[in-house]
């Protein structure tokens, strides 16, 4: 077969011929091949992320809908679809190799009918109990295991010195669903406009609408992989071989940096709408209530956390991805501070005064200021995380072979399949902090919301710091680094 002409196929839409590392085979047609695959790739995750958070923002209406929920009930349906998501991206990412990234996409996408549908019959019925939501809210989470089955597919795509970029693009498209879910929901369902361009329905809250919307755009994804995607045959490899990698520390390494990025940017986008609600904002006088309404700035977090993450993967190619990460970090810590100092500045509204909520609206522009600039810096750090990833097995792989040989082709190729399987674990355990953040801005053992946020805060400037401290003596503090990795001298 010529090397460019990436078109061969076995049955259906496989391709067994895909050699991306090689200039001749990529610029021929690959490139091509390549892009046309990361096109409908994010546009799926898109969809699957848009799932996923669904309940970020659609948990702050259930009240005004006849459901009577306390905050730590909201802040437990926002968190459920975190932990599910989180669990399933492993098998997910397994499931590329097994079945076909194309296969596995129109499959992954026709499952999301499963939350959006039942979503839509329960939030229609003011008697469905508190447990049936929570059951609804965690199948929210075949939408996050997508990222990973999405993520693991794109990496084979891609040669090594453009994964940055393309790994970057890809996330991005998804964690944008976040945004736009809690940008349009609020509209869609008719509980809110845009900042005056759209107004809010007479009719009153129907959560339901959004629920059929992303439905049939689930149809539309799962439509869309069978037309336009292809199944990589050199993406083949069992589920021990790719368990290999939890024997590897770097994948333990980089999952513990991954929950401070990710975990923190799916965590804060999860509890966002809440958090300015209990804070900045009371019911009184209908409809738009005092203070600052959660619909019109909920969004904002997602939006920037998404457009900083390709600039995270394009830094990290230019500059090194441990540079890049070990800046984010300490962004993070910096911007957090100045959320928490925000913080200290509000009087708590347990009680719903509006006397209240005035006087804490003049403290919200620096809060959400501060708030977004934590959130580019984790889009920033998710970037170039994970162009940490496969160039850390891909460098493995270059010091243990000589260039040139069979062996180095081998290896070379053996590396991408574990570093797609690694992006699964890590991206697994990372998500694991969009669990763990609501649930701890709900803390029912502290007296009022407002002391459980600023407790918060302080438990994820203090876990920040540590991952900069790993950072920098696992990757960039040469001595150390030779001695405990092996990547002494990469541009990790």
């Amino acid at each position: 077969m010529s090397a460019t002409a990436p078109t061969e196929r076995r049955t259906g839409r496989w391709i067994d011929d895909w050699r991306p590392e090689d200039a001749a085979f990529w610029e021929g047609g690959g490139r091509q091949v390549a892009r046309r695959n990361l096109v409908w790739s994010i546009f799926a995750e898109h969809l699957g992320f848009s799932v996923w958070l669904i309940w970020s923002v659609s948990s702050a209406f259930l009240v005004a809908t006849g459901f009577d929920y306390s905050p730590q009930q909201l802040f437990l349906l926002v968190a459920l679809p975190n932990l599910v998501g989180s669990l399933l991206r492993l098998p997910y990412t397994f499931a590329v190799p097994k079945f076909g990234g194309r296969n596995w996409t129109m499959t992954s996408a026709a499952l999301l009918l499963v939350p959006t549908l039942g979503f839509a019959y329960a939030v229609q019925r003011p008697d469905t109990p508190y447990w049936a939501f929570c059951l609804i809210a965690a199948t929210a989470g075949l939408g996050g295991g997508n990222f990973a089955s999405s993520m693991a597919n794109i990496n084979f795509f891609y040669p090594s010195a453009k994964k940055g970029a393309a790994l970057g693009l890809n996330a991005a498209g998804g964690n944008l669903g976040v945004s736009l879910i809690q940008l349009f929901l609020p509209v869609i369902v008719g509980g809110a406009g845009i900042f005056g361009l759209v107004k809010a329905a007479d009719g009153g809250v129907h959560l339901e609408r959004a629920a059929w919307v992303y439905a049939g755009l689930a149809v539309v994804a799962t439509l869309a992989a069978y037309l336009f995607m292809d199944n990589l045959g050199t993406a083949k490899s069992t589920p021990r071989e790719q368990l290999q990698v939890v024997r590897k520390p770097q994948t333990w390494i980089m999952a513990f940096l991954y929950i401070g990025t990710f975990g923190s940017f799916i965590g804060y986008s999860a509890a966002m709408p809440l958090l300015i609600k209990l804070n900045f904002w009371v019911p009184d006088p209908a409809p738009l209530g005092t203070g600052i309404y959660f619909a019109y700035f909920a969004f904002l977090g997602a939006l920037v956390g998404s457009a900083t993450r390709p600039l995270g993967g394009w830094l990290a190619d230019t500059y090194g991805g441990a540079k890049v990460t070990l800046g984010a970090f300490v962004g993070m810590v910096v911007f957090t501070l100045v959320v928490l100092w925000t913080l200290t500045q509000l009087t708590p509204n347990p009680t719903a005064d509006p006397a209240i909520a005035t006087e804490n609206q003049a403290w919200f522009p620096a809060f959400l200021v501060a708030f977004l600039l934590v959130f580019a810096s984790t889009g920033i750090g998710n970037g170039s995380t994970y162009k940490m990833i496969p160039a850390i097995w891909r460098t493995e792989a270059e010091r243990s072979t000589a260039p040139g040989t069979p062996e180095r082709d081998a290896a070379l190729l053996r590396g991408t399949k574990q570093a797609s399987a690694a992006i699964g674990v890590i991206g697994a355990v990372g998500a694991m902090g969009g669990f763990l953040i609501p649930l701890a801005f709900s803390s029912p053992w502290v007296d009022n919301p407002l002391s459980a946020t600023k407790g918060a805060f302080m438990v994820f400037t203090g876990f920040y710091v540590v991952c900069a401290l790993v950072t920098w003596a696992v990757y960039l503090r040469r001595p150390a680094t030779a001695k405990a990795t092996g990547l002494a001298g990469a541009r990790i």
